[in-house]
């Protein structure tokens, strides 16, 4: 109903304005007469209500269209906004001291690429960690992987030291940081960049005719836990033969006769 109330108003505004644009027919007495040719002045043939058709918006009868649109292009004007903030973030040129301090800031710092010589992958070791990388943690021992967001300044097969370390644990010890543990490493080397799976994003207002879906991939950071520095780790004993447990024997009591 609307729509077509909004095509009838938009004839109606087309043909007035046609119809002041004709040139009103000449009589046959001003045919006939000349008359002298004085100063024309255009009348002004637009009404007040009339707008130039390159600034026709929209049509309605109802402010709850017109809100709408509003709000349409406050959400694109903000869209906008954030897509040029981070354009300009990515496209600029960081020193090594403010990519050092960013690094930090998130609580890795890269060493440098890993090269073929190097031996950093070990054997499993019962030792575990718990590092903060940006707003989460996590809870790793040496071989193991984890997923974090996209780390920035890194590439692939770089290595990395997570120092914001707040616990670390051994069968014989734990340490606990506050909240923080100073003299402690974990070293990591970048597997990979990746994109996490597809969410949707829906939105949708009831009653005004605004629906928006979208679909966002969170980029990602593969890293590989290559060594924990910082706690004494206990030897794994190598004899081929699985430990038995001791199990006692119930001891048996004399009882006279």
């Amino acid at each position: 109903m609307a729509h077509r109330r909004c095509l009838q108003s938009f004839v109606r505004h087309a043909t007035a304005l046609i119809s002041l644009k004709k040139p009103p027919p000449l009589s046959t007495f001003e045919i006939l007469t000349s008359k002298p040719n004085p100063v024309i002045t255009p009348p002004n043939l637009e009404p007040s209500w009339f707008t130039p058709l390159s600034h026709f918006r929209h049509f309605s009868s109802s402010k709850s269209d017109d809100s709408e649109n509003e709000e349409e292009v406050d959400e694109s004007s903000d869209g906008e906004a954030e897509n040029d903030e981070v354009a300009a973030d990515l496209g600029r040129d960081y020193s090594p001291e403010e990519k050092e301090a960013e690094a930090a800031a998130i609580g890795y710092k890269v060493v440098g690429p890993l090269q073929r010589s190097d031996r950093v992958f070990k054997d499993y070791e019962p030792v575990f960690a718990v590092v903060q990388i940006g707003s989460h943690q996590f809870k790793v021992s040496n071989g193991d992987s984890i997923f974090t967001e996209r780390l920035k300044f890194c590439e692939v097969n770089d290595k990395l030291i997570l120092n914001k370390v707040l616990l670390l644990g051994s069968p014989t010890q734990t340490i606990i940081g506050r909240p923080i543990l100073p003299d402690v490493a974990v070293h990591a080397v970048v597997e990979e960049h990746a994109l996490d799976a597809k969410v949707i994003i829906f939105k949708k207002k009831r009653r005004k005719n605004y629906r928006r879906t979208k679909g966002h991939r969170q980029e990602l950071t593969k890293l590989r836990i290559t060594d924990i520095q910082g706690i004494e780790k206990p030897e794994i004993k190598t004899d081929g033969k699985p430990l038995k447990a001791a199990v006692k024997m119930p001891e048996k009591v004399a009882t006279a006769a």
